[in-house]
Parts: C-alpha cells; structure tokens; sequence
C-alpha cells in the first residue's frame, strides 16, 4: 500500500553492513562457540563506581525527575564543567552559555548541528576513511560529502599532515561552489591515525583563507599511548571563529549507555545547536547530566589514570599476538582500536567475506573496512582483555595458515 510514497532520505542510506557481522556472531552464540568480539567500539568495563553513585544520589534527590532545565542547552551544571574540561586538559576559555551545549552522546550533538546548519546542496569534506555518520549526516540532510584521503603510516598511524593539508585545499579548488565545511577525527576512526597541534595550527589558517567551517571530533582524545598528548583545534588561537568540536564521555569512563557529549566553540554553530534542540527535546535525564558534571569535574582522573593505561596495555599485547600469529600490523599511538591490513594471503577476500571468515574459522569478529570506505582494512576493537586476545590469537595462527 502507498508504493508511490517514497522515503528518500532513508533510501539513499546503504545496506547496514554490521548486519552481516551481527548475524554471524548470534549464529555461533546459538551454536554454543564462544567468539572473542572485537567488531565494536563498545567498552566492556563497567562504569567507574564512583560515577554510578554518584548518579544514585542525583536519582534520590527531590525535584529531578522532571524535564530537565536548560532549554536545549543542557543544563548550567553541566556546561560549567565541559568549560572547565577544557579549561584543565587544553587551556581553552569557553563560555558556557554561548559556546557549550551538551548532548545525548556527541553523535547526536553532530547529527543535529548538521541538520541545524547545512543547506540543500551545500559541500562538505570528510575523512576517508570515515565513520560513517560523519558523510552521511550531511547526505541525509540534502548536503554533499566528499571524502579526502587521510595520508598516514601504517607503522605507526601518524598522518602526514603537509600532504593531507594540501590534498583538503586541492579538493576544496575543484569544487564547482565553495566548501563549506571540512570534519576532522582525530585520533581518528577507524584508522587511529593522529595529527600535531601544528596541523589545527595550518587548518585554521586555511580555514580562514578558504572560508569554511571546521568540525573537529575527538571522542577518543583521552585514549593516548606512549606519551602523546592529542590536541584540541581549539587551542589554536582563533579557533573559535571557525572550528567547534564534539567530545563524548562512552569512551574515557565507559558511559556508552548513558548518552553523554557535547559541542563546543564557534557561537554561530553551537547557537544553531541550541536553537535545534530548543524544539526537538528537552535534555538529559537531569541526574545523569549531573552526574556527567561530577564526572568532569571530580573524576576526570579516571580516563588518564585507568582508562587509557588498559587499552594501551591490551594495544601492546594485541600487536604482539597477533604478530606472532602471523598478521603484520602496526602500532597505534591512540583510539581504542586497531586498523589492520588484511594480510596478503586473505586479500582477494575483501573486509566483509575476511570478516565473515574470522567468525566461522577463528571464533574472532571484527569490523569490515569496507563500512568505512576502506575495503582493504578491518578495524579491531580493544574490548576484550589479554587472556581472550590470546585466545583468539591461538586460533587466528591456525585460520591464517590455511587462509588462501
């Protein structure tokens, strides 16, 4: 009935690919075979219990469980403690009525600021390889992503940033109409690749030049190995006329079910955000955003004190492992995820049927390159501890000998 009523937004998203992963792990659960999943940036930790109670005690409060106060923005609690956030990590003086929003987890916060701010038509440039949201938010809302290759080693993951500014400026050049938005993720998903402040430095200037926006991601700027410190665009001096940036607690304190971010910077855009939102919800939960203050503002110790020391930990014992089981991979300085070329033997597979063959063969799930782009690669998730990374090595050895 009413075939002649087409939804074209939704069609012109792709086939889920997941969906293949998801229903190959439930088959072998079914089958009772216990498979070691890597295939989502999930955490497997439980939230800090400091960060639970604290939210028990915002619950037991009276006059908290109505809609929450803020009007879009998120309430005042909260936006205090994302500005002093970044006040402490980077140096960055926010204000927190016009420069903040908080958001239910920072996907949200992007959807909506791209809807709130792209025109039919308009051109934006995205990573490639992408985490799919960040081009088809834009595609979804009548706008047109273009993706730039993001030059990096696969050593260990750092971009050349001189190239990749001059292939971001090149494409912006052969554009018929200007580019109106360039999205930067860094440390980056899927690949983990990671960039200096020199190169926020450049992409400001450039930003200014070209006249375009910046949206900067950095869901994963606590997680950081080896000494590197990931930075934040808004550190550059007048970032804030042309950047903001999205930041997400799932990651650095394992709130992935509470739906917790926000969006910071240029006032244009996080008002475009505000204003949005002012008509499409009313917030958080008010404990949870609470909670999220305490988070920021008592416990923030806990994503550089534990959280980034256990992904590094099972970073290094992964790379070792499944070196050793004969997957050459390198060694990512940040992110919770490993990206891996699929070894040569398995290539002519592609991501989705190498992926596909993990499950059946190695009792091991991955992510297929192929949903972000890059049908060459698969992405591996740091969410299973040592003693099961070992396991899915012992078997992985046996599938890759066999694997032709």
């Amino acid at each position: 009935m009413f075939d002649e009523i087409q939804f074209e937004k939704i069609n012109q998203l792709p086939k889920y690919v997941f969906a293949a992963i998801d229903e190959l792990k439930a088959q072998a659960k079914a089958e009772g075979r216990d498979v070691v999943d890597f295939s989502m940036g999930n955490p497997d930790q439980d939230t800090p219990p400091q960060i639970v109670e604290s939210l028990i005690e915002h619950v037991r409060r009276n006059g908290t469980h109505g809609y929450s106060a803020g009007s879009g923005k998120g309430l005042l609690e909260l936006r205090e403690a994302i500005c002093n956030w970044y006040k402490r990590k980077y140096n960055v003086d926010l204000d927190p009525e016009r420069e903040a929003v908080a958001t239910m987890g920072s996907k949200d916060g992007f959807f909506h600021m791209v809807q709130a701010v792209t025109n039919p038509g308009d051109i934006a440039l995205v990573p490639d390889p992408t985490y799919p949201i960040h081009a088809y938010a834009f595609s979804i809302n009548g706008a047109k992503p273009i993706g730039v290759k993001i030059p990096f080693s696969e050593e260990n993951y750092e971009v050349d940033e001189a190239k990749y500014l001059e292939l971001i400026e090149s494409t912006i050049d052969l554009q018929h109409a200007p580019v109106k938005y360039v999205l930067v993720n860094f440390p980056h998903n899927p690949s983990t690749a990671t960039v200096t402040l020199d190169f926020y430095e450049k992409l400001v200037a450039l930003a200014k030049k070209k006249r375009f926006y910046v949206i900067s991601d950095i869901a994963y700027a606590d997680i950081a190995f080896d000494g590197y410190k990931s930075p934040s665009i808004l550190q550059v001096k007048g970032a804030k006329d042309v950047a903001v940036e999205a930041y997400t607690l799932s990651k650095s304190y394992n709130m992935a079910g509470w739906r917790v971010g926000f969006l910071v910077g240029n006032r244009s855009l996080v008002g475009a955000l505000q204003k949005l939102k002012s008509w499409i919800d009313y917030g958080m939960f008010t404990p949870v955003q609470l909670a999220a203050a305490d988070t920021l503002n008592k416990y923030y110790a806990i994503a550089d004190e534990e959280t980034a020391p256990r992904y590094q930990r099972r970073r290094d014992y992964l790379v070792k492992a499944f070196n050793e089981a004969g997957w050459d991979i390198g060694t990512p300085k940040a992110s919770m995820f490993v990206w891996a070329r699929i070894p040569e033997q398995c290539m002519h597979m592609g991501s989705l049927k190498f992926s596909e063959e993990l499950i059946k063969h190695a009792d091991m799930a991955v992510s297929p390159g192929i949903a972000f782009g890059d049908d060459a690669h698969v992405r591996i998730a740091l969410i299973a501890d040592e003693e099961r990374i070992q396991k899915a090595a012992d078997k992985l050895k046996v599938f890759l000998e066999g694997c032709k």
